[in-house]
């Protein structure tokens, strides 16, 4: 049975923790640490510059979308202004490899690169990886997105120091429905973790804050939410208004309001409810309710959120 965060329900442990505000939500990633298991999604209606900008000086992980928008000088201006941490996506085109030599030749700093694809298990993959290895071999490499535990294993070997897993699960995503390949997240994620225990980034199926703790408990490092922050008042998703109340435009990165053109489209547009809250705001209720999740867990930090969770499972 694969399952879904919403089939999984995680069941309370004993506790000896006095208060919630005592438990530490911070998560270790790369040499780094931040200060939540979270990373808002790089599309382009979730995170642009000023907003990544933002996260790095806060001490929360980001990862800037490579859409529009020019990698080598956006690595330029954050090493000219120090930011604390530099993240980028490329693609696997030949002019992305160009951009990473370029950024190599210049001595620039960039603590973590993500090689951004829709299939990672591929050939083009592996000589994508080995070129970012060979060209910036002191950076983080983030590779995906897959969806097996071979494929983890073989972005691992290749030399992906982390995996982003999930396929078909986004709340824009339609590759499910257009060729019928997916897997539900908590299976996902579980399954992909395999016996060699990779860091893994959970990207897609968040429909909700407790859903982040069910995803550490299947074994994930990091989780990437999209909608939740596209939907803040300060987001880069255009902001609409109808009798009915304020949305949000928020899109796939496969969408053809994306890509701009109508070839291989797998991702729609949504005009998702707006929250009401900036990206602060956001983040803070997160913090909240992931350190009442490890309350609940029984313990003091993250570390509470593991495998060995009992879960009660929604049968169907």
């Amino acid at each position: 049975m694969a399952l879904t965060y919403g089939d999984v329900h995680l069941v309370p442990r004993y506790s000896e923790i006095d208060s919630r505000s005592d438990v530490n939500t911070c998560a270790a990633f790369g040499d780094r640490s931040f200060r939540l298991p979270v990373i808002p999604a790089n599309m382009r209606a979730v995170i642009d510059p000023d907003l990544a900008k933002w996260l790095s000086e806060n001490d929360y992980m980001y990862i800037m979308h490579r859409f529009g928008i020019d990698n080598a000088q956006f690595v330029r201006d954050a090493n000219e202004q120090n930011w604390r941490t530099i993240s980028i996506s490329v693609g696997v085109q030949l002019k992305d490899m160009k951009t990473i030599i370029d950024i190599s030749k210049e001595q620039a700093r960039v603590d973590y690169v993500t090689i951004d694809v829709a299939h990672g298990h591929s050939d083009k993959m592996k000589r994508r990886i080995e070129t970012i290895k060979e060209w910036l071999p002191d950076t983080f490499l983030i590779a995906g997105n897959v969806a097996t535990v071979e494929a983890v294993d073989d972005l691992t070997k290749w030399g992906a120091d982390c995996v982003k897993v999930g396929i078909g699960q986004g709340n824009v995503c339609t590759t499910k429905d257009k060729t019928g390949f997916t897997m539900p997240m908590f299976t996902c994620v579980k399954e992909c973790i395999g016996a060699t225990d990779p860091i893994v980034i959970a990207d897609g199926g968040v429909t909700c804050n407790g859903d982040i703790a069910k995803a550490l408990v299947a074994g994930a490092t990091m989780v990437m939410i999209g909608s939740q922050f596209s939907a803040c008042i300060d987001s880069p998703a255009e902001t609409v208004r109808h009798s009915s109340g304020v949305f949000k435009r928020y899109f796939g990165s496969a969408s053809i309001h994306n890509k701009r053109t109508k070839r291989h489209i797998e991702g729609i547009m949504k005009e998702i409810p707006c929250n009401h809250m900036t990206y602060e705001e956001k983040l803070e209720e997160l913090e909240q309710d992931i350190a009442s999740a490890c309350s609940y867990a029984g313990g003091d930090s993250i570390k509470a959120l593991n495998p060995g969770v009992k879960l009660r499972v929604r049968m169907v």
